[in-house]
């Protein structure tokens, strides 16, 4: 898919080129060339193609968060109580 997107961002690349140099065509016409046939295309192809990716980092995250869950189990970020020993007294 990579290749696909690489191959596709040259073709664009050459086309604006073409645009820029050719005697009818402007600077403005290659921007908006890179712009709508370039970029946009490839920002929501990559959108679309990386979001399992997304579901799989959310569940991932969602679930190390239950798992801190049955660790912490009031969820209070603190330590038990009684953690540290106390001062020892000598009689």
């Amino acid at each position: 898919m990579v290749l696909i997107a690489i191959a596709w961002g040259y073709v664009v690349l050459m086309v604006a080129v073409v645009e820029a140099t050719s005697p009818r065509g402007t600077l403005l016409g290659a921007l908006f060339t890179v712009l709508l046939y370039g970029v946009l295309p490839l920002g929501i192809v990559g959108y679309l193609v990386l979001s399992p990716a997304r579901k799989r980092a959310r569940r991932a995250a969602e679930s190390a968060v239950s798992n801190d869950a049955s660790v912490d189990p009031d969820q209070g970020g603190h330590a038990a109580g009684d953690a540290i020993a106390t001062k020892r007294e000598e009689p």
